[in-house]
């Protein structure tokens, strides 16, 4: 996976990828980490929406765990060269127009628009269906499993 991040220069993360992480699934865990790691080195930029960020803290905060939803806030908030992209109209647009032609749920939608907004060549995740979405190419962790 690796090699195919490394044709990029700024790729979009999607929450899976986050969420994967963060709960070690030991299915994904080593994927992710490889994203993470190449996120890291310089010259090399990510962006996900801000959506990531209420999904990733669904989990501490459905447990009633304020310090792990603390940690993992003060982690992604300053992670190195991940950019937290806010929706603003110009995206909710582009999301909807993705999310009709293409049939995505309105959150992959946002990601995806994110994604080609902020100028990324690249979507990681793991949802199939962002395979629908024309001009960004797609790697699907399950993929490389």
């Amino acid at each position: 996976m690796r090699s195919e991040i490394a044709r990029h220069r700024r790729i979009a993360l999607d929450t899976s990828i986050f969420i994967y992480y963060f709960e070690s699934n030991p299915r994904y865990v080593e994927l992710a980490d490889c994203v993470f790691k190449w996120t890291e080195d310089p010259g090399n930029r990510a962006v996900t929406s801000t959506l990531t960020m209420t999904e990733v803290l669904v989990g501490p905060y459905k447990a009633e765990d304020e310090q792990r939803a603390d940690a993992l806030f003060g982690l992604l908030s300053q992670y190195p060269h991940l950019e937290w992209i806010v929706p603003d109209l110009e995206i909710a647009e582009a999301a909807a127009r993705i999310r009709g032609r293409h049939r995505l749920r309105t959150v992959d939608a946002l990601q995806a628009a994110t994604a080609m907004h902020s100028g990324a060549t690249c979507l990681v995740g793991n949802d199939a269906t962002f395979r629908r979405v024309a001009g960004l190419e797609i790697l699907l962790l399950d993929d490389y499993v």
